[in-house]
């Protein structure tokens, strides 16, 4: 701080010298403004006036107040809030006062009740280990990005593959991915591998990104009878094949192009997943793409095997 002052009262910019020291320019206006003195305990802001206005311009000590208070809590008015205290005293005694100002006579008082804690409406599924023995029972979902060298940002990929047959069911490449984005992709998946008419429910496996405990997507899985299962903290492993599918997404595509824009890297995904799923040999699905794959798999031409995940 003390250097980045120095190069500014030499007459360089604030802001580039902020910037260059990594300083954050509230912090330096806010030192600006400070006293000198270190042994200052003043605070800042408008100091408390101790009493408030009635309707009539009346002042009413806040001690009074605190008893008003206390007159209301002895009353019906015991299982309020401090809002609504604060609509009894505007109505009851005529006070011109705020809800920040009960809130802290209230705690002046000790009388504030806890915080009740939020109840998730959608409870938190660990994943658990499965054995899965056909396509379309187990699906793993996550969230990748990629880089833009020309333009120097990022792009996201969404990516949603079935464990079984290794096809990647859905996917979305776009500049953002947020829970809209990811909820269009999973119902084009959906719609895709007709799920809705088969009679075991699907589950999908996620982590714990922002867009996977959102409450649309729990409201999603919930309308279409979808088990979703979340991993632990720092568990991978748990969406091991998801994972692996990034792995190969980062070493064939994204290694292996500079993208210059959206477009040519959007443009590249679209190709990579036409190969991953058309073309590219898996050793586990006996040599095949995962196309060639679940076609030989509904016409009995390779055996079934069986997956613990």
């Amino acid at each position: 701080m003390e250097v980045a002052r120095e190069w500014i009262l030499k007459g360089y910019k604030v802001r580039t010298i902020l910037r260059l020291c990594n300083v954050p320019r509230s912090t330096y206006y806010y030192q600006q403004n400070v006293p000198k003195s270190a042994n200052c305990t003043c605070k800042r802001g408008r100091p408390v006036p101790g009493y408030s206005l009635t309707t009539e311009g009346k002042k009413i000590k806040d001690h009074q107040i605190k008893r008003y208070i206390e007159k209301l809590l002895e009353g019906e008015e015991s299982v309020y809030g401090y809002r609504r205290i604060t609509t009894c005293l505007r109505r009851k005694y005529k006070l011109r006062i705020n809800k920040k100002k009960v809130y802290r006579l209230c705690k002046e008082m000790q009388i504030l009740g806890k915080r009740p804690k939020p109840v998730a409406s959608h409870p938190r599924r660990l994943a658990n280990n499965m054995k899965i023995t056909r396509p379309n029972q187990l699906w793993q979902l996550d969230i990748k990005y990629g880089y833009i060298a020309g333009l120097q940002r990022h792009f996201y990929t969404a990516n949603i593959i079935d464990v079984y047959d290794r096809n990647l069911v859905g996917y979305h490449r776009g500049k953002t991915c947020d829970t809209k984005d990811v909820l269009r992709t999973l119902q084009g998946a959906l719609l895709k591998r007709y799920i809705g008419h088969q009679e075991t429910a699907l589950t999908i496996r996620t982590d714990n990104g922002p867009q996977f405990i959102s409450h649309a997507f729990g409201t999603f899985c919930e309308s279409n009878k979808i088990v979703h299962e979340r991993t632990p903290n720092k568990t991978p492993n748990k969406n091991a094949y998801v994972e692996s599918y990034h792995s190969t997404l980062e070493r064939e595509c994204f290694r292996r192009n500079i993208f210059m824009s959206y477009e040519e890297a959007f443009a590249e995904v679209d190709r990579f997943v036409t190969f991953y799923n058309e073309r590219r040999i898996h050793s586990r699905l006996y040599d095949y793409s995962p196309k060639e794959f679940l076609e030989k798999l509904k016409r009995n031409e390779v055996l079934p095997f069986k997956l613990a995940v």
